[in-house]
């Protein structure tokens, strides 16, 4: 039985793993899709979006089995409970890289004089950054690399702020320009939400390695520290 229990947190993990790659890809080729003005790209995230959706079904079905017939408990049960919330975050993911592949497509029809591009590239590759270290961080139990994915949030915040305030002072010059300020406003809004429960994997692998939770508190103890 406990072979087998070991096994079973073995495949929770490869699962996971395989997720988070599908996620990071489609963030990625989602935004690819959005530079190169490339619908067939965009198409492809819409596609393969099931794969993702796939996963969080059977990650799910493997935490109740692993819950129900082992009881684990301590180290065991936090990674369990974690990757429970990490499967849901990645699966949140995917669905922003869909937004992001729609909006990418309704810009590849629309003239591409508007700003706030720049912005918005430096956002995708901060937050691709982002997830990827969360992603790496839970794969090698290294809060570190998650503490720094904390950190990165607030930037991802501003750089959102500042993408809208930009783009409502360009659609108030230029009525023309709103179908696609509006498409890039809802790319910079999915970024950051994909920032965001980049956020909430790190503060899970957090908890799992340290049993540490600090959901609400990063922000103070950061400040405190700085």
């Amino acid at each position: 039985m406990e072979r087998h229990f070991v096994h079973e947190l073995e495949l929770l993990k490869t699962n996971l793993i395989k997720m988070g790659s599908l996620a990071e890809h489609a963030v990625a080729e989602s935004m690819r899709a959005f530079i190169e003005c490339h619908k067939d790209i965009a198409q492809q995230v819409l596609d393969q979006d099931w794969q993702i959706n796939s996963y969080e079904i059977t990650i799910d079905n493997a935490v109740v089995d692993l819950l129900a017939l082992h009881q684990p408990v301590a180290t065991d049960l936090r990674f369990i409970l974690a990757a429970s919330k990490i499967s849901n975050d990645l699966e949140r993911i995917g669905d922003h890289a869909v937004n992001i592949a729609e909006s990418a497509m309704h810009c590849a029809d629309l003239p591409a004089t508007m700003g706030s591009s720049d912005d918005i590239s430096q956002m995708a590759q901060i937050t691709k950054g982002m997830l990827r270290d969360a992603i790496d961080g839970f794969i090698h139990k290294d809060p570190s690399k998650c503490k720094d994915v904390l950190r990165s949030d607030d930037t991802i915040d501003d750089l959102n702020r500042k993408v809208a305030h930009d783009l409502v002072k360009i659609m108030r010059k230029d009525v023309g320009s709103i179908d696609r300020a509006m498409e890039l406003i809802r790319i910079s809004r999915n970024l950051e939400r994909i920032a965001d429960l980049a956020t909430n994997i790190s503060e899970e692998v957090i908890y799992m390695a340290d049993a540490q939770v600090i959901k609400h508190h990063f922000a103070d103890k950061r400040g405190a520290g700085h």
